[in-house]
């Protein structure tokens, strides 16, 4: 349940700094978000009016409203019309999980390798046809490969890569560096986007041996598919993992409140 505006909890909240560099709306935001981590003001705490914060900050609405707005865009304050403006509350349905770790591995070249188990050229499946948008019996090109970290198998990836002669995607996909430009944020330029789906999986027997666990046993899938810059796909292709090695987590509410920039 929300809390009315408490006007007195901004005697705890720190001042304006008048000789400081940074604007008067930068120097808001971050004492609102600061007194927001501390618990001066709550999830779902309404914040005190506009009026308000002018006359104890001795600002210009314009100050107030920018700091506000700042902190909307940056999902610390949600606005209700009619109502006023509050701390976003704690919503678990928004938590965000990044692929941070899988990234930290591939940048750690010393201690990551990939290892091509198979190239060939195929003809596309139903499965595959449907996922690339391609015709049942069109080539692609057909790899397996296994990530290392420190010598235990940690990641299986198959990928299909509709087969071009011309396209010089082919060749960058196998280069045993390929899956270090991906996920350092250098990967081929002629990859525009993609989409990251993660599934729960049981292993196969192949999985399993190739990544030295024992069935029966659960894990994760990351299915992926790459697009060109004419939004066409390119690859389609999935890893698998060892389910003893990577952990996906995700931070919600409010964290550590560093030194921001705001422009």
């Amino acid at each position: 349940m929300s809390q009315k505006p408490d006007e007195t909890a901004l005697g705890k909240t720190k001042s304006i700094d008048r000789d400081s560099y940074t604007p008067a709306y930068a120097q808001l935001a971050r004492i609102l978000k600061l007194s927001m981590a501390d618990g001066i003001f709550k999830s779902g705490d309404q914040l005190p009016s506009e009026a308000q914060l002018v006359k104890h900050y001795s600002v210009s609405p314009m100050t107030v409203r920018r700091a506000i707005n700042i902190l909307i865009d940056q999902g610390y304050l949600v606005a209700e019309q009619g109502r006023g403006t509050f701390v976003k509350p704690l919503t678990i349905g928004e938590a965000a999980f990044k692929l941070q770790e899988l990234q930290e591995i591939f940048s750690d070249e010393e201690r990551t390798s990939v290892n091509i188990l198979e190239t060939r050229i195929t003809k596309a499946d139903e499965r595959t046809a449907s996922k690339l948008k391609i015709p049942i019996g069109h080539r692609t090109v057909f790899i397996r490969r296994v990530i290392y970290l420190e010598n235990l198998p940690i990641l299986y990836h198959r990928e299909h890569i509709i087969y071009d002669p011309k396209l010089p995607i082919v060749e960058a996909e196998l280069e045993v560096i390929s899956l270090q430009r991906l996920f350092s944020g250098t990967g081929d330029s002629m990859i525009k986007s993609g989409e990251i789906r993660m599934d729960a999986t049981l292993l196969n027997e192949e999985e399993a041996k190739i990544l030295k666990v024992k069935l029966p046993v659960a894990s994760f899938c990351l299915q992926h598919i790459f697009y060109d810059f004419e939004n066409k796909p390119i690859s389609w292709g999935r890893f698998v993992g060892r389910p003893d090695s990577l952990r996906f987590t995700a931070r919600v509410g409010l964290q550590n409140i560093g030194d921001e920039t705001y422009e």
